[in-house]
């Protein structure tokens, strides 16, 4: 209950998350520290913060909790073939064109292991694997993620997905085997809604390359953008992942020069959880998978 305070910050989040009710869990966080003889939670307002004592508690909590998923790791390769039960989550993307044909592939290769597969984003897939409903989490690296250093997670950096730049059929540019960021200043642009990664990727992107894009769209979802430009609303940034729909008259331009965006994603476990024998083997499909993606492949560690 501890840990979960600590995660997701409140005791309401954490009684939440482990199917409890608030005053039970504040309950238990009370015969803790009875038991301790510290105090373990501290008022700030209307809610609380972790004491000094309880901070000290964490580590070492954590710190136990990653050796015995070790320990659990070294006993489950003792076994020989992966088997069991293994539970994915990802991002919709990835999973239409990554990890549901992995799934298939892992049914054919390892026929003792059996695997599930959840769609989640990125916060909610670090909530899954916390409080143990998933087993490893394909996630797009963002700043609100864990950083690399929180003991509680192992993320490996699998692949980097590049930003095509996306225009209707006709457009000057649809022609070109690539186009530098900064020939675009002067186009209209469409982006995503505000606060969500897409739009940070493209403003990022625009700045870099020296402008600021004149926005005549924003959207959620990708087959939304793509029916803006593909109506000559602007043109946009879209992931080459991302299967557009193909009955619109599009064309996909790469990027060049040297204000390319990407995504850089990770494949995230517990601490010592990609050790398992089972992520192990999944590991190595989704390496796979990646390299028979077209454009797109593994990417060095990055703290991008």
């Amino acid at each position: 209950m501890l840990r979960a305070i600590a995660h997701h910050g409140t005791v309401s989040g954490a009684a939440k998350s482990l199917h409890m009710s608030t005053s039970a869990a504040s309950q238990q966080i009370r015969l803790l520290a009875k038991d301790l003889g510290v105090p373990l939670l501290e008022p700030v307002g209307r809610g609380v913060k972790l004491s000094s004592a309880a901070q000290v508690l964490i580590a070492h909590i954590d710190a136990i909790e990653a050796m015995w998923r070790l320990a659990e790791a070294e006993l489950q390769a003792t076994e020989g073939e992966p088997s069991g039960m293994l539970r994915l989550c990802g991002f919709p993307t990835a999973i239409a064109t990554l990890l549901a044909p992995l799934v298939d592939a892992a049914r054919k290769r390892f026929p003792a292991l059996e695997l599930r597969l959840r769609e989640a984003e990125a916060s909610e897939s670090f909530d899954l694997l916390f409080a143990g409903e998933a087993d490893l989490a394909l996630v797009e690296a963002t700043p609100e993620n864990p950083p690399p250093e929180d003991i509680r997670f192992d993320a490996q950096t699998v692949f980097n997905d590049p930003f095509d730049l996306v225009v209707p059929a006709g457009h000057w540019c649809a022609g070109h085997e690539a186009v530098d960021l900064r020939e675009l200043e002067r186009e209209p642009w469409i982006i995503g809604v505000p606060g969500s990664m897409h739009r940070r990727h493209v403003l990022t992107a625009c700045s870099n390359a020296g402008f600021r894009p004149t926005v005549t769209g924003e959207a959620r979802e990708w087959n939304v953008i793509a029916v803006m430009v593909a109506h000559k609303m602007g043109v946009a940034l879209i992931p080459r992942l991302v299967d557009l729909p193909h009955h619109l008259d599009l064309v996909r331009v790469p990027v060049s020069g040297p204000f390319t965006p990407f995504r850089h994603f990770r494949a995230v476990t517990l601490r010592g959880g990609a050790r398992r024998p089972s992520v192990a083997a999944v590991m190595e499909l989704l390496d796979e998978q990646v390299r028979a993606a077209e454009g797109i492949g593994p990417l060095p560690e990055s703290p991008s």
